[in-house]
């Protein structure tokens, strides 16, 4: 079956146990579980909300919105000047001088065209004003303090560039407020000169945006219009740009509209450096704002309490955009991984069933089928609504075998049940209450055949899952077999759910891991083990929660290979609520995580024992531990893209993940000869019980991370797993 030798069977060093906490150290850690993930959601969602708001996108200037009535603008404003003041009660405008030119530069400061803008400027000595947003500032502190210092003029263009005039006041307020916590951040500095995005010249003015006007002069800004808008933002090229921004009429001033963000501006900055000289020689002089108005300057220093918001607010964005970026690159990472697994699975999937076709059915010569009696297993606490269908299916089985039941110190009615059903070959063992991993001990060393199968007492078979099971032990190397187990409770939603998962994640990974030789785990509702196999390894271990993990990983560390027989189906009791399957799912985490830690050594050991170290162990912490700490990214950032981003673009992604993830599970179900009909559960679970079970395994890495031992926690049964109409033949 494997390749590679089988060498002499040792046991690996035991780990040490975990004490058991006490009352208050048990609190102190559950507090931990809570804390810890609570703190980092709140942290994740709020640079994310920062992100958000300092980086949502738009249009840019470009068209200015159509004009409605404007009944209530003043003439002299409508005809008048670039510049209008309505602060302290007044209504005037300022006309730009003649031969003046006030270059200024909306949408920035942007990292790649506002230091080549300023290049050009501080070239030629020309002052300019930059109206820049706050998202900008934020985001962008640095080029803010490089514009100040080399004397250029800063304005307000609102914090994320919204139309005024569609926004409430509130709004409004708060877009102001935020940019000017941006410029105290980035350079110290407010403002009070401020361009209404979407504006033009003051004879565009309507009645809406004269009232938005009439109120921003109320709050102190002094507002700059233009004479003339060059459209550098339609990129008409160089030359042109420089024809509409040159003076209708000689010696006529402009106050030009120009773009130093909002896309590729490498036309502007070669404009200018036409542009500049050019006036130059026609003797005009260029200048700011501040010096049309002629108040002074238009920006004033910030300092005190107001200077170190600023500097929070911007250090805040800072943070959250490196976070971003690394919460970013993770995704593209855990993006990958759930890709490149599902690709993996399939192609081994296929590749898996294709040997298993070709291998057929037991026959003789070297693949002689393997008929010799079996012992069966089963431990069992308080399983009285379970035992008798477990037992009668065994009992209705085609290959002989003797059933051991170990009693745990059961205190209801399971081991007179048992020995009540008048089965052949059937033995009950009572003992005291011991834990599972010591019942399956007590069973095997009671069992008189060369291989024995362990079962969960909440486990059916059909008739022919002991003979399957068992034929890969014709080659002498193999120790153990994993079972297919299969959820016989699925008729709810929740056992759907637990249905797919096993369908499409754990018995499509067995297929895996069978073909390379690193299965990590026998399934304890159904695996077949040598008993040699078992004495070589020490037995049973109660070192971890999870027994079957753990005792897989120690055969191979022995030097025994363990199989997969997808044939050899099992019927176990899933979960039927939300918290018995978290108590289920924690202990499952938690016990491979310590098992995995136990088995670390297996990294550098040489031999089968090497090999499943170096390849099964990996395997295990990047697709078992690893990419589902990070999936939670996924929706996270999913949820961002709808709010802050491109939903349709979002959505589009997201959907390519879930078909991805369909096409997966509608070949793991035909590969197990299962319908496809409740696969339409699979966004919900998608959506709901994924979450969960990124909960489940962060708690668990706590736990683990704490160092605490939990304890056994049963699930609470039904009785309700039937065995499902089977074939009355072995071929399948």
């Amino acid at each position: 079956m494997h390749q590679g030798r089988h060498r002499s069977p040792h046991r690996p060093a035991p780990s040490r146990a975990v004490r058991v906490p006490g009352p208050g150290r048990s609190r102190r850690g559950r507090r931990f579980r809570v804390v810890v993930p609570l703190v980092l959601l709140a942290f994740l969602v709020s640079v994310l909300l920062v992100q958000g708001l300092t980086t949502r996108g738009f249009a840019g200037d470009q068209q200015p919105r159509a004009a409605g009535p404007a009944a209530s603008v003043p003439r002299h404003i409508a005809g008048g000047g670039p510049v209008v003041d309505t602060t302290r009660g007044q209504v005037r405008s300022y006309r730009t001088p003649a031969r003046t030119v006030v270059l200024t530069f909306d949408d920035g400061p942007d990292a790649t065209w506002t230091p080549r803008v300023r290049a050009v400027l501080d070239r030629y000595r020309v002052p300019g004003t930059f109206f820049v947003t706050g998202q900008q500032a934020a985001r962008h502190p640095g080029l803010v303090r490089d514009l100040v210092r080399s004397g250029h003029e800063i304005g307000v263009h609102t914090f994320s560039h919204p139309d005024l005039t569609a926004v409430s006041a509130g709004e409004t307020d708060r877009e102001l407020a935020l940019t000017q916590l941006a410029l105290a951040g980035a350079a110290g500095i407010n403002s009070s000169v401020l361009r209404m995005p979407y504006s033009s010249t003051p004879g565009a003015l309507d009645d809406r945006s004269w009232s938005v006007a009439r109120r921003l002069g109320e709050r102190g800004y002094l507002l700059a219009f233009i004479d003339r808008d060059t459209r550098d933002w339609e990129r008409p090229g160089a030359g042109r740009i420089v024809d509409a921004a040159l003076p209708q009429a000689p010696g006529q001033g402009a106050v030009l509209l120009l773009h130093d963000a909002g896309g590729d501006r490498s036309q502007t900055v070669k404009a200018l450096d036409t542009l500049i000289p050019q006036l130059k020689a026609q003797g005009y002089r260029f200048t700011t704002v501040d010096d049309i108005v002629g108040a002074g300057a238009l920006t004033h220093p910030v300092e005190g309490a107001r200077l170190w918001q600023g500097k929070i607010f911007v250090a805040a964005v800072g943070v959250s955009a490196t976070a971003v970026s690394v919460v970013t690159t993770l995704l593209l990472v855990v993006g990958s991984l759930i890709l490149g697994r599902c690709l993996l699975l399939l192609v081994l999937a296929h590749h898996h069933a294709h040997r298993h076709r070709r291998r057929g059915p037991p026959g003789p010569g070297d693949n002689r089928p393997v008929t010799e009696p079996v012992s069966v297993v089963i431990p069992a606490f308080n399983e009285e609504l379970c035992i008798a269908t477990t037992l009668r299916s065994l009992s209705a089985g085609r290959h002989p075998v003797e059933i051991i039941v170990v009693d745990d110190g059961s205190t209801d009615a399971t081991a007179g049940i048992a020995a009540s059903l008048g089965i052949a070959g059937l033995t009950v063992i009572r003992q005291p209450n011991g834990g599972k991993p010591s019942a399956l001990n007590t069973g095997i060393r009671a069992a008189s055949c060369d291989l024995v199968v362990l079962m969960d007492a909440d486990t059916v078979f059909d008739p022919w899952t002991v003979h399957h099971l068992i034929q890969p032990f014709a080659d002498p190397r193999v120790g153990a077999v994993a079972g297919n187990a299969k959820v016989g409770n699925r008729g709810r939603l929740l056992g759907r759910w637990q249905h797919i998962e096993y369908v499409m994640g754990f018995n499509l990974d067995r297929r895996m891991y069978d073909l390379l030789y690193c299965l990590p785990t026998i399934p304890g509702a159904v695996g077949a083990f040598r008993a040699a196999a078992l004495r070589s390894c020490g037995m049973m271990s109660a070192d971890t929660l999870a027994e079957d993990t753990d005792v897989t990983m120690a055969l191979h560390r022995a030097g025994w290979e363990v199989g997969y027989a997808p044939d050899a189906r099992a019927w176990t009791e899933a979960p039927g609520s939300l918290r018995e399957l978290w108590r289920q799912r924690y202990r499952w985490s938690y016990g491979t995580i310590q098992a995995a830690w136990k088995h670390r050594r297996a990294l550098i050991e040489p031999g089968h024992a090497g090999h499943f170290g170096r390849v099964g162990l990996p395997l295990l912490a990047v697709f078992q531990i690893i990419t589902p700490l990070l999936a939670p990214l996924i929706d996270i950032l999913t949820l961002y893209g709808l709010v802050f981003r491109h939903p349709l673009g979002t959505m589009a992604a997201w959907t390519a993940v879930l078909v991805v993830q369909l096409l997966c599970a509608g070949y793991a179900f035909r590969l197990d000869g299962e319908r496809l009909r409740p696969l339409w559960a699979l966004p919900l679970q998608q959506v709901v019980y994924r979450q969960l079970m990124y909960l489940v395994l962060i708690q668990a890495c706590l736990t683990a991370v704490k160092g605490y031992r939990l304890p056994w926690q049963r699930l609470r049964r039904t009785g309700e797993v039937m065995l499902p109409p089977q074939p009355s033949s072995p071929e399948r």
